[in-house]
């Protein structure tokens, strides 16, 4: 009764502040989905899109006195369309992308209009996240790439100096509160409508992307108010280039002029890829949700190093810096190497597996240069699910190899554990003091044992094919044997 005595109220021509207060209410009353039923109408919604200012596509925003009423009016539907699955497919029926496109067109270059903009972009992030046809028609009819790059671009304030390369001024002051929840929503809903889209099929879907990474670049090279508001930034901004087009993604890196001071390689300006790297060992050291936080970063350095040569070999010199000390084992330290090294056996499948495949891209998927650099025992879910437990390399052609072994890998060398990964101190042979009964019983016992586990169906016996791939033991020394027969001389 209290939402829909409210609405009559607003139906009316009332004045601002009796139609602010009314907001704030069925705002707070909109948090409840059990009082949602009155509201999700066609015909109250329309008033909320009324108060809004959607519905009047042509009329400008000049009443700054109306701006609060608009707000508060975005923020409610932004609460009844989140906590409503009618609401949703109204704003279908009612067409509500294409006016909050139009709204965001209408902030482009007005004063004061912040908030409006960032609870526009807001409910347009809600509508493409919980409707799978509000995504598409933003992307196929309302070109809602183009309207949202651009929100985000103004939000950020780009000013260009070439063609996908924005202006770095190193005294500009950090971004305000409101700028960097506006950039913050504009990446989020961005995100949603150009999921899908890696593969590139016209110069202007190319020319898009890489104006939106050229975008993305400089919302790396910016800061927020705070710590954790640039951190939600950049987090955001590693998610949208997650869905750019690898392709595309070379103008993360630009040549650097001779008046850059930053981070660079080959010629080429990196502070970008620093950024990432920085971002990437915080998330590690963070120590949680390495799923949600710590995959979508590596997954994007280790596409941006398979494609990219000059961002591979920059990266390898920060992660994988030539061996010298081999004394511990390659898990054990403080480097960013010793931290991924850890990764690869973690209990998270999906994390143990993307840090392995960064490694593996960063040694040009040479199984004996990652055995190097993290050990055999570390390596090995990654070699068995590739089938490379034999050895060789991955499928994918990278630059010819550059000798990198220092003089002190070299000779350590012949002493380094392969399992381990690292140079171990002999160790006295348990059996030299054994008798041949004594060695033949414990051999039996260990036979056993084993023998034990497989009947049990507790461990199941496994061996290498001459793939590399894995498969029963049986079938393994069988196939072996095989290839054995087959390959030898005949008399």
């Amino acid at each position: 009764k209290l939402c829909e005595g409210i609405l009559n109220v607003l139906e009316k021509d009332t004045e601002t502040s009796c139609q602010v207060a009314c907001l704030e209410a069925l705002r707070i009353l909109s948090r409840d989905k059990k009082v949602l039923v009155p509201v999700t109408t066609k015909r109250n919604m329309q008033i909320l899109m009324r108060l809004a200012k959607l519905d009047t596509v042509e009329e400008p925003l000049e009443r700054v006195s109306e701006f609060p009423v608009i707000v508060e009016a975005l923020k409610c539907l932004c609460n009844i369309i989140f906590n409503s699955a009618v609401a949703q497919k109204l704003s279908l029926e009612l067409n509500l992308a294409a006016m909050l496109c139009s709204l965001l067109e209408k902030c482009k270059d007005q004063q004061f209009v912040d908030d409006i903009k960032c609870f526009d972009l807001r409910l347009l992030f809600l509508l493409s996240l919980l409707h799978t046809d509000i995504r598409s028609q933003l992307r196929q009819e309302l070109q809602g790439v183009q309207v949202l790059t651009q929100a985000l671009e103004s939000s950020l304030s780009v000013r260009w100096a070439a063609e996908y390369k924005a202006a770095e001024d190193g005294d500009r002051p950090p971004l305000s509160l409101q700028e960097t929840d506006c950039a913050i929503e504009a990446l989020k809903a961005l995100f949603n409508v150009t999921l899908d889209s890696w593969n590139v099929h016209s110069e202007n879907e190319s020319h898009q992307f890489r104006y939106m990474a050229a975008i993305l670049r400089h919302c790396l090279l910016t800061t927020g108010p705070t710590e954790d508001k640039t951190e939600e930034l950049h987090s955001n901004a590693v998610n949208l280039l997650s869905n750019v087009p690898v392709s595309c993604l070379d103008v993360l890196i630009s040549p650097s002029s001779q008046e850059d001071t930053d981070i660079k390689h080959n010629g080429m300006n990196m502070k970008a890829i620093q950024i990432l790297l920085d971002f990437m060992e915080k998330r590690i050291d963070k120590g949680s949700s390495y799923r949600e936080g710590l995959t979508p970063v590596l997954s994007l350095l280790t596409e941006c190093c398979r494609t990219h040569r000059n961002i591979r070999k920059f990266i390898k010199a920060q992660v994988l810096p030539p061996l010298r000390d081999v004394s511990n084992r390659p898990e054990v330290g403080t480097t960013v190497r010793n931290k991924l090294v850890r990764l690869m056996t973690h209990v998270d499948l999906g994390v143990k597996q993307i840090a392995a495949e960064f490694l593996f891209v960063l040694c040009k998927e040479r199984v004996d240069s990652l055995l190097k650099y993290t050990g055999y025992g570390n390596a090995a879910g990654l070699l068995a699910a590739r089938g490379l437990l034999a050895g060789g390399r991955g499928d994918h052609w990278y630059s010819d190899d550059e000798d990198t072994d220092t003089e002190e890998y070299k000779s350590a060398k012949p002493n380094i554990n392969l399992i381990t990964g690292h140079l171990e101190e002999p160790m006295p042979n348990p059996l030299d003091e054994m008798t041949e009964e004594q060695k033949e019983y414990e051999a039996m016992k260990l036979v056993n044992m084993f023998d034990k586990l497989s009947r049990d169906e507790l461990i199941k016996p496994m061996g290498v094919r001459p793939d590399g791939t894995m498969a029963p033991l049986e079938e393994a020394v069988s196939q072996y044997h095989a290839n054995k027969e087959n390959s030898s001389d005949s008399d």
